[in-house]
């Protein structure tokens, strides 16, 4: 059976602003110092799925710099545009649509665009164990990761404690997934043994995935399947213009993955991070004696515990703890490291205040 992964690329990454913006979100950020986060989320899964196989689904405004900086690898071919946003069920329908009509039923590997993994050859042990129990199954299968503090930024998985099979790798049935929690039930979750964070790296069948929008989302899926019948033809972009807008906006996590009981577990440990916000940076870059991240001409007195990005303009901080700063030249957040996932209600305020060059 081939293989295929589908990279999510769409998002605008509005926790990152002002750095990440709708043209050029994180994902087409080189963050980490090594590449770009999408390239890197390419080159992570090499030796399990040929990466000539990655299909990627982005948005109209970031098509154009993605083509130019992506894999090489990667043909524009398999780059599938969205005319406007409908959220992760679309976009993996999209793709899952578009490999079963040019390559029939193939396994289907869906992949953020924007973390963050240190132990790699961990990460492909672990994912060419999942991929090994979607093809053996109809099962929906997700990794989730053994999670390693209390966090209330991450969803999470509760799952069975015994093992529905343990070859060639413990495989556990969901039991449902939980939205972010706050601290208390972060500690309870993580002292019970039975709770996973969400990685939303997933893996099917096309066949699979595509008989649960069947059953779970319908409606979505009736009016979207007339694209596949016009991939690859002159009125290709025609018809995806027309009938995306008219698509309902779910996430593949309520829409399908908690209503489905056919969903199963793989933990994964390969010191995975979801480089969501500000506050995630101290999981590439290690913090200096202070307690501070400093990516900026700076220059600090009684300063600590505080991340500091900047464009090369001078940054003076005295008496500071705690606190984001980050200067892009045209604009500059500040905020207390505790409020980082609150960054995108300024986005949200930006666009209400019309000021969409700032977006």
């Amino acid at each position: 059976m081939n293989k295929f992964a589908t990279i999510l690329a769409g998002g605008g990454g509005t926790r990152f602003w002002p750095l990440s913006r709708q043209e050029i979100p994180k994902q087409l950020l080189n963050i980490s110092g090594n590449d770009i986060m999408l390239n890197d989320t390419i080159e992570r899964f090499k030796g399990i799925i040929p990466q000539e196989n990655t299909v990627i689904v982005t948005n109209r405004s970031q098509a154009v710099l993605l083509e130019s900086i992506m894999h090489s690898s990667v043909s524009k071919s398999n780059i599938l545009i969205e005319p406007v946003a409908r959220n992760t069920a679309a976009s993996i329908l999209f793709a899952a649509l578009s490999i079963e009509k040019s390559h029939g039923d193939s396994l289907m590997v869906v992949l953020p665009s924007d973390h963050y993994i240190t132990d790699e050859e961990q990460f492909r042990l672990t994912l060419d164990e999942a991929c090994t129990v979607a093809m053996k199954t109809d099962k929906i299968v997700t990794i989730g990761i053994k999670p390693t503090f209390p966090s209330t930024g991450y969803g999470y998985i509760a799952f069975d404690k015994e093992p529905i099979s343990s070859n060639p790798v413990a495989v556990y049935e969901v039991a449902e997934f939980v939205e972010k929690p706050n601290f208390q039930k972060a500690q309870g979750y993580l002292s019970s043994g039975n709770y996973l964070w969400n990685s939303g790296i997933f893996i099917w069948k096309t066949s699979v995935i595509i008989d649960n929008f069947k059953r779970y989302l319908p409606r979505l899926y009736k009016t979207m399947l007339p694209i596949s019948d016009y991939l690859g033809t002159d009125q290709e972009e025609e018809i995806i213009s027309n009938i995306y807008p008219t698509l309902q906006n779910i996430s593949i996590d309520y829409g399908i993955l908690e209503r489905s009981d056919e969903v199963v577990v793989l933990s994964g440990q390969f010191g995975w991070n979801d480089i969501g916000s500000w506050d995630a940076l101290g999981a590439i870059f290690p913090p200096d004696s202070s307690g501070n991240i400093i990516k900026a001409n700076h220059m600090g007195i009684d300063t600590r515990n505080s991340i500091i990005y900047g464009n090369g303009r001078l940054i003076t901080t005295i008496g500071v703890d705690g606190f984001i700063i980050a200067d892009t030249g045209d604009a500059l957040l500040i905020c207390p490291k505790d409020k980082a996932q609150s960054v995108k209600d300024i986005v949200d305020l930006l666009k209400e205040k019309g000021m969409t060059e700032y977006i």
